[in-house]
């Protein structure tokens, strides 16, 4: 079987992470590398000569790439894994996936019509504390599941262009999902403006989300907050996980 071979769009701050992991998997062979900023590009070549260059996101996918990693800047995520999917490509996109319901609805139905696979990195799926949470919850270990609440909180970084929960709270959503096994019914969510006032981005936000079977989850996430902290509760008849 042949190596995947694999593009990445976006070398700032997350993007590095995908190259070095697929640097490290032979089933993967990382052919292209595209940023708009050139010396980005300049400190790939110097790590990774054998990897192509581009500033243009069209000659990547010009290319016989079959799968692009978008990492780039949360407002362009949708337009561009538009351009791949139509271009035949599959996509692994990172979270969020658009800034709009429209746009995402947009993207399944593309992947589905070009018949590719359209991926979001929600990390914390495949982290090995979350998939132990989920099976106690599974195996009834932990009785009936009263509520959940997870904190997401740190200082920065002020994204330009989405709000905290756009920014933050998909990865709760997220788990959430993924530990329950239950579909969100409704979402209650309040916030503040405090350091982009001009722009009116929300800094700090809490949510509370009603599951499918009665379950309660509240969600803090926050750029403005000292301390990084990464934390879930979960309370149940019989026991409690933090």
């Amino acid at each position: 079987m042949q190596p995947v071979q694999i593009g990445i769009i976006g070398c700032g701050y997350w993007g590095p992470n995908h190259v070095r992991v697929f640097e490290e998997l032979p089933e993967a062979t990382l052919s292209w590398v595209c940023d708009r900023r050139e010396d980005r590009l300049t400190a790939m070549r110097t790590r990774h000569p054998q990897v192509r260059t581009t500033c243009s996101v069209a000659e990547l996918l010009a290319s016989a790439v079959d799968a692009v990693v978008i990492a780039t800047p949360i407002a362009t995520h949708a337009e561009l894994a538009m351009h791949a999917l139509c271009a035949g490509k599959h996509v692994l996109l990172e979270k969020p996936m658009a800034t709009t319901v429209e746009e995402a609805e947009a993207l399944v139905a593309m992947g589905q019509r070009q018949h590719r696979v359209l991926m979001i990195g929600h990390t914390f799926e495949y982290n090995p504390a979350v998939e132990t949470l989920r099976q106690l919850i599974a195996s009834g270990e932990l009785g009936d599941i009263y509520y959940v609440n997870s904190t997401r909180v740190n200082l920065g970084l002020f994204q330009p262009d989405v709000n905290v929960i756009w920014d933050l709270a998909p990865h709760d959503v997220s788990i959430l999902q993924f530990i329950l096994g239950q579909e969100v019914n409704s979402v209650c969510a309040t916030g503040g403006i405090y350091i982009q006032r001009a722009a009116g981005i929300h800094d700090m936000a809490h949510l509370t989300l009603h599951f499918s079977g009665e379950i309660l989850a509240n969600v803090h996430v926050s750029w403005l907050d000292p301390c990084k902290i990464r934390r879930a509760t979960v309370v149940g008849s019989r026991k409690m996980v933090v």
